[in-house]
């Protein structure tokens, strides 16, 4: 069970406080972001206990099973710890065989239940339970970045959500019916929350969404406006000006859930010159047509492994992450076979895989040919034993380069060493350098700030490097 979030805290006593569990995804977390910002903007205080909260809210997760068990569990612990919950986030949306709210059946002394990005829900139910105070000016609020509001991640990055909702039906995801269909951020709003961003002192902006290659399709790529200029709705013109502003404050800007269509192409040019970070996360999910067609999944997914090779040839730095399901409905050995063998030919640096697992409401449920659990197990296993292959072959021949590092972590100002990542390390899904502390004793370094060291050795997934 996580613990409740830890937010800036005033010094007053007389303020109504809340308590905040937040699980689940990035896009989950900016949500989470959002509420806390409103409420701190009408004067509310944050709460490091249960036991110190006049009320909790958990934003909660419902896409897998192990989600849902967490998501329920979570709030149980809240209800018998405080009493006074308001449960938000995709389980708030799900409902029961019987067309009924899963979370009010199975705790039913809950204040209020939301779906996803419903902040003015949360907060008017808040306002309901927990009268709110006067309203302090918006510039004290506590743990703020820049006009960006409040944030949960560390101050040197954060994620920035571009738009909310899939137009897709994959067969084994439930999330359009929980969070809807495709709706894109104004180019001009997102842009201006990423200058805050970067003014409030962040290094790292993490582009999210459900779909980050379809941003604009929803609005037909209209134009918007940002400081006076025309900008399209579409990814490759936001990336290029998301990087124009990073630039500016010496920043990274790293690209996720972006599906392989065609249009990718053209981001590679700005990874090659620097403009955006040469990393993208895929969520490719399988290679073989067949399973590929039972998932149906978009971007005619067989042509990945040639869409692979080609961006590598417009961006040689590029690194790829990408997860898997394994043991999908109807999955034979030979197309499981498949898989392991697009996973050594597309180098993949990262991959991650789950084993199979059926989803109330999703339409892969009704797939006959539903493979054994001990054999989805087994196949999980498998490919991890060879991503993880690729992935630490990958890893070594970075021994002996030289690259920069963003600082996550530093012990007395890197005296005795710390941790950071490279630009082919996403915080908290992928590795981690570890930094070995400086030969010189002048050299110093502090969390948010870069610094460039040698790859000395690799440990597991991650690397070992002395810092220059």
């Amino acid at each position: 069970m996580p613990d409740l979030l830890n937010v800036v805290n005033s010094a007053s006593g007389h303020s109504p406080r809340v308590g905040f569990v937040s699980l689940g995804c990035p896009k989950a977390l900016t949500d989470s972001e959002l509420i806390l910002t409103q409420l701190s903007a009408e004067g509310y205080q944050t709460s490091k206990t249960f036991e110190g909260a006049d009320l909790v809210i958990v934003n909660t997760c419902g896409f897998i099973d192990d989600a849902v068990k967490e998501s329920l569990g979570a709030i149980g612990e809240a209800i018998a710890r405080n009493g006074k919950v308001i449960v938000t986030g995709c389980l708030g949306a799900k409902t029961d065989r019987d067309g009924a709210n899963m979370v009010r059946q199975l705790h039913p002394s809950v204040l209020a239940v939301t779906g996803p990005h419903a902040t003015q829900d949360v907060l008017n139910a808040v306002h309901q339970h927990l009268p709110k105070p006067h309203d302090p000016l918006v510039d004290l609020i506590p743990g703020r970045v820049g006009n960006a509001g409040v944030k949960l991640t560390p101050r040197h990055y954060a994620y920035l959500k571009i738009s909310e909702g899939c137009n897709h039906r994959c067969t084994f995801c439930i999330i359009p019916s929980m969070r809807g269909n495709l709706v894109s951020r104004p180019v001009g709003d997102v842009l201006n929350e990423a200058q805050a961003l970067f003014e409030g002192g962040v290094k790292e902006l993490l582009i999210v969404s459900q779909d980050t290659s379809a941003y604009g399709v929803d609005v037909q790529f209209r134009i918007g406006f940002w400081n006076g200029r025309p900008v399209r709705t579409r990814i490759t013109e936001l990336a290029s000006h998301l990087g124009e502003i990073a630039e500016h404050y010496g920043a990274w800007v790293r690209l996720h859930y972006v599906y392989p269509y065609p249009h990718v192409d053209e981001l590679l040019p700005l990874m090659s010159t620097g403009r955006i970070l040469p990393y993208l996360d895929v969520p490719f999910q399988h290679s073989h047509p067949d399973v590929l067609r039972r998932m149906k999944r978009p971007a005619s997914g067989e042509r990945n492994l040639e869409r692979i090779l080609r961006w590598r040839e417009m961006c040689p730095q590029l690194v790829l992450r990408s997860t898997f399901i394994a043991g999908f409905p109807g999955e034979s050995e030979a197309e499981f076979q498949h898989l392991l063998d697009f996973v050594r030919e597309a180098q993949l640096d990262r991959a991650g895989c789950f084993a199979y697992s059926p989803v109330d409401g999703a339409a892969a449920n009704s797939i006959s040919e539903q493979l054994p659990v001990d054999v989805r197990e087994q196949r999980l296993a498998r490919f991890m034993e060879v991503a993880e292959a690729v992935s630490v072959a990958k890893l070594k021949s970075r021994i002996g380069s030289t690259m920069q590092v963003i600082v996550d972590a530093a012990a007395a100002q890197g005296r005795r060493g710390g941790e950071g990542r490279t630009y082919a390390d996403a915080p908290e899904i992928d590795g981690r350098v570890k930094l070995l502390p400086s030969e010189k004793i002048s050299k110093t370094y502090r969390v948010g700030e870069f610094t460039r060291a040698r790859i000395v050795d690799t440990q597991g997934h991650d690397l070992i490097a002395l810092p220059t």
